[in-house]
Parts: structure tokens; C-alpha cells; sequence
């Protein structure tokens, strides 16, 4: 039977703002002792949260999961690093593109996906420049304008 769809998902904002997406995958998250009762409680954020390579293993960093209420002794750190779980050829390939001038890879949404784990949406982005921006924030009151008739 399958599970009801969860409710949870968190979102970097500002992540759209800054940058512009050319490829999207999503990434499973090794998580350890309470950190997936404080994702599913809505206790965690994404500001500032990017991802880099250790050797041939890619981790987020910046991503805050607070501490779970009902946790004692096995309560993890906020702030700490997490693996992030793909395939070794979009691994491979992510690795590549990093390397290159003007591209990072940047952790879009969280959520939890319809078996119950952690996922985590990361993107292949370029960062925008002021004139961008300025044209990401006109398209956007144009669209409003026309959705109010």
C-alpha cells in the first residue's frame, strides 16, 4: 500500500533569485539519528546551502537541521556536512561541470519522497548578474499584471 504524499517541502528561494538552473537532479541525503524526525517535522532550512567534492563523494554544506525536541543523548549537529547519494556517472558528470568557471551546484528544495526518505533537489547553476536579476524581477510583476486581468 502505497504512502501518503508528505507535506514537507522546503524551499531555497533565494536560490532562483541568484542563479540560473541548467540541470536538475535529485540526490538522496545520508542522515544520521534524529535528523529525519526534525525533516519531517519541518525543521530545517536551505539558505546558503551549496555542494562540493571531497575526492569522488559530493556534500552539502550550509544545510541547518535543528535538533530534535524529543531527541536525548543521540542528538546530532545542526550545521554539519551531509553525503549526498547519486550514481557514479551522474557523479562523474557533476564533478566535470564543476570544475568549470562560473558553475556550482546549488541545493534547491528538500523533501521526502513517496518511500519515506529524504531527498534533496540540487541544481547545476551559473550565477546571474545585476542586469538578470533585474529582468528575473520585471518578468515576474508582468506575469502578476496578467493574472489579474
Amino acid at each position: 500500500m502505497p504512502k501518503a504524499k508528505s507535506k514537507i517541502q522546503i524551499n531555497n528561494r533565494r536560490a532562483s533569485f541568484d542563479y540560473e538552473f541548467l540541470e536538475t537532479y535529485v540526490a538522496g541525503i545520508q542522515l544520521a539519528g534524529t535528523e529525519i524526525k526534525s525533516i519531517r517535522a519541518g525543521k530545517a532550512s536551505l539558505n546558503d546551502a551549496y555542494c562540493y567534492f571531497v575526492g569522488n563523494e559530493l556534500f552539502v554544506k550550509g544545510m541547518n537541521v535543528a535538533q530534535y525536541f524529543w531527541g536525548s543523548w543521540g542528538q546530532h549537529e545542526p550545521t554539519r556536512d551531509r553525503r549526498l547519494l547519486l550514481n557514479r556517472k551522474e557523479l562523474r558528470h557533476l564533478q566535470a561541470e564543476d570544475k568549470k568557471k562560473g558553475l556550482t551546484i546549488v541545493a534547491v528544495r528538500l523533501f521526502i519522497a513517496e518511500n519515506g526518505y529524504a531527498k534533496l533537489l540540487i541544481a547545476l547553476a551559473k550565477g546571474k548578474k545585476e542586469y538578470d536579476k533585474r529582468q528575473t524581477i520585471r518578468e515576474r510583476d508582468i506575469r502578476r499584471e496578467l493574472e489579474r486581468g
